[in-house]
């Protein structure tokens, strides 16, 4: 049987870590992608398989271009390129907001379009983005988080949509997180639901695997989804 080969943009912890503990346990070769390349490496130290180290920054645009290609180059082929690399700022002021768009929005899109394009140059492939169940309304106290969230969600609903009209055979999975145990979590007070990265990295993987479009994590997190899209302005705003 060929080996799968997955790359993991923004491994070197949270979801995106445990990703790739849990792929490389399956039997994946794996291309680890982030900016702190000493995370990296520590990460490889406890793999089981194959995998590789690539380190850049997705905000320094027209690099992450050559080096994204310059890995895919390497693995000779690669079956699933998930983005996971992102951030959160609390209480942001447009600096920290500029630093969200750059590494939320416009890095995103970068990676996802050479994916895409990679995929459709090879003629099949899966390409996943994390987005957040923040994505799903805006707020009033993380305001560039939750639209840049809202942003990889149609971008990718776009992506796959266009791989529908052109017959290709691409897959694209939106995992969408509710409350994960990560850095990025634990200062915020009225989480519930929490899952652990593990988990989380489990039925995302479980998703892809199974060509899904779209998977809350935990899954549990559904029914908060659809009572979001529902409730009325008025309430919403006081949350």
């Amino acid at each position: 049987m060929k080996q799968l080969k997955a790359i993991i943009i923004g491994a070197s912890s949270g979801i995106g870590r445990e990703l790739a503990i849990q792929l490389s346990q399956k039997g994946f070769e794996v291309g680890l992608v982030a900016r702190r390349k000493s995370l990296l490496l520590e990460l490889q130290e406890n793999l089981e398989g194959t995998s590789h180290v690539m380190s850049f920054d997705i905000t320094d645009f027209k690099n992450a271009r050559r080096k994204l290609s310059e890995l895919i180059r390497i693995m000779k082929s690669v079956d699933y390129i998930i983005i996971n690399s992102g951030i959160g700022i609390p209480n942001a002021n447009w600096k920290d907001e500029q630093q969200i768009l750059n590494t939320n929005v416009q890095g995103f899109a970068v990676m996802a379009q050479l994916s895409f394009e990679y995929f459709k140059e090879r003629g099949k492939g899966c390409l996943s983005g994390v987005s957040s169940i923040a994505g799903i309304r805006g707020s009033g106290v993380a305001t560039a988080y939750c639209a840049s969230k809202a942003f990889i969600s149609n971008y990718l609903e776009g992506l796959r949509c266009r791989a529908k009209k052109e017959g290709l055979d691409i897959t694209v999975t939106d995992i969408i997180p509710g409350f994960v145990d990560t850095a990025m979590t634990r200062n915020i007070d009225y989480k519930f639901w929490v899952a652990t990265s593990q988990k989380a990295a489990k039925q995302a993987i479980s998703a892809l695997l199974k060509k899904e479009n779209r998977a809350y994590v935990p899954r549990e997190w559904t029914l908060i989804a659809q009572l979001m899209k529902i409730i009325p302005f008025f309430l919403y705003s006081k949350i």
